[in-house]
């Protein structure tokens, strides 16, 4: 999940676990150069961790079983920018809720990143997927106000959710498609995705939404995204 130096040759890598929940690690000499968990001491890395647990302190590793090195995400701005964002959001996230389908969903995630899906609409899935383990998740099976299912217009970030077309006042209106995909990402299997083809168009609507609706209800403020921001109006 991230990594820091530690004395002239160590570092103290924060770990998502299966068993532990995010647990910190102390990888003792990584940093010299014939060190044999040089090369997997870093962020980005999905593997076996074999350690010296502690469950007060800091656990000790000793050797890891790469399973996923993500090579191909490395090497490209854009998509190790959008990782390392998942990466510190998913770190917050779980501060919140410890919920072990949670790594399932970052792996999954990172693993059609890898796989060369867009990374800002995988971002987009992961963000929405996240706000119900944040217990703030947005109405989006009915109308935020008045519980209808039918006739929905918009979707309002200060509403909650869906507005029907009785609820609506003067919101922003957004477009029929940014409706329905909006739900669709809840509820897709991110594993099942083999193609992710929508217009630019829909993806900044649904992602002012999802910026607005984080700052709103999370509280979660993240300097990786102010990159992504700053990246993409070079791109």
């Amino acid at each position: 999940m991230s990594e820091t130096n530690y004395s002239e040759s160590s570092k103290i890598l924060n770990v998502f676990t299966k068993e532990h929940g995010l647990i910190g690690i102390m990888s003792k000499g990584c940093r010299n150069m014939k060190c044999k968990l040089r090369g997997v001491s870093r962020k980005l890395l999905y593997g076996k961790f074999h350690i010296y647990y502690k469950k007060e302190g800091l656990s000790t590793l000793t050797a890891v079983d790469v399973i996923d090195s993500y090579s191909k995400l490395l090497t490209d701005l854009e998509k190790v920018s959008y990782a390392a964002y998942l990466l510190e959001l998913t770190q917050q996230v779980v501060r919140e809720n410890d919920d072990v389908s949670i790594l399932d969903l970052l792996v999954a995630t990172l693993r059609k990143m890898e796989e060369g899906l867009s990374p800002i609409i995988l971002t987009e899935i992961l963000e929405l997927k996240y706000l119900d383990y944040l217990g703030v998740k947005p109405s989006i099976d009915c109308c935020s106000v008045c519980g209808s299912d039918k006739g929905i217009v918009t979707v309002s970030s200060s509403d909650g959710g869906y507005l029907c077309r009785n609820c609506y006042k003067n919101e922003v209106l957004v477009s029929d498609k940014m409706i329905k995909l909006l739900r669709m990402f809840y509820y897709v299997d991110v594993e099942s995705i083999s193609k992710l083809s929508i217009s630019d168009s829909v993806v900044l609507e649904i992602n002012q939404f999802l910026d607005d609706y984080y700052e709103r209800y999370t509280g979660i403020y993240l300097k990786s995204k102010d990159f992504i921001k700053q990246l993409n109006k070079l791109t």
